[in-house]
């Protein structure tokens, strides 16, 4: 397929395909022809296979191997490891620690995307690409959510079965996507007499506080949360309180989770 009929800019316009995509750092001009010819490169949609071809960066969508391509170098996508006690703004009216220390080391002006509360940390998104950040927020777009909670009391694969086949809340029913029970102590997590449990809980959900109100809702109020992945980012090992630029690999990994049709849209929060 030619860009011409990918419906691209006309011959001798735009950019070559494989210095655009050499440009935006994917590989080599060398490797990016092979992938080309390979017919491993999608221009909008579809596969684009013949090294004349050309695009317009800032119209054009690319995808290698069904992963997004971003040309715009002045985009920026920061992985944070927000800390408890931290509110999830980049400026708070009411004087609480909020996010603008962690954003130092950037000359862009970052946004998080959707929100922890105050008491979880965790895995948070902060970029100055507004669209994806309007996109990804919102839960029915179905981003996935990764939380580990440490709860009182001692979970019975019963409970897990319940937080799966879904609870009552004051808002309205709700199911996890996936649930887990990762160990229990005889100890409670509170310092007090009992047992304490660690729960893995996978959510597209953006209600707020909805993690903590499932738990308080079949008995094992939390005591820790921690979000661990958001949609196909891993916090990995970095520590609380630091941040990072996200890998050439994640970041296509984003975009990719972006481009898709964004549905209907509700408020976001954790």
């Amino acid at each position: 397929m030619t860009l011409r009929e990918a419906q691209g800019p006309a011959e001798g316009e735009g950019v070559r395909l494989q210095k655009a995509l050499a440009n935006a750092g994917v590989a080599s001009r060398r490797v990016a022809e092979q992938m080309i010819v390979e017919g491993r490169v999608r221009v909008n949609g579809r596969v684009v296979d013949e090294l004349g071809s050309r695009i317009d960066p800032e119209k054009d969508l690319v995808d290698v191997d069904g992963t997004a391509v971003q040309f715009d170098q002045s985009k920026r996508y920061v992985m944070l490891n927000k800390p408890t006690g931290v509110v999830s703004s980049m400026k708070d009216d009411r004087g609480r620690p909020d996010l603008r220390r962690f954003t130092k080391d950037w000359d862009e002006r970052l946004y998080n995307v959707g929100r922890l509360d105050a008491e979880t940390s965790g895995l948070l998104v902060l970029t100055n690409d507004g669209e994806l950040a309007h996109v990804l927020a919102h839960p029915s777009f179905g981003v996935t959510k990764v939380y580990i909670a440490k709860v009182d009391g001692k979970v019975t694969p019963q409970t897990i079965q319940r937080l799966l086949r879904g609870v009552e809340l004051e808002d309205g029913p709700i199911a996890a996507d996936k649930a887990r029970l990762l160990s229990t102590s005889t100890g409670s997590v509170t310092g007090a007499e009992g047992a304490g449990s660690l729960v893995e809980l996978t959510l597209h959900s953006g209600r707020n506080r909805i993690v903590r109100r499932m738990m308080a809702e079949v008995g094992h109020p939390v005591v820790e949360l921690v979000r661990r992945q958001f949609g196909p980012l891993h916090l990995g090992t970095l520590p609380a309180g630091r941040a990072r630029e996200l890998t050439k690999v994640e970041q296509g990994a984003l975009l990719t989770l972006a481009r898709r049709d964004t549905g209907n849209e509700e408020t976001p929060d954790e």
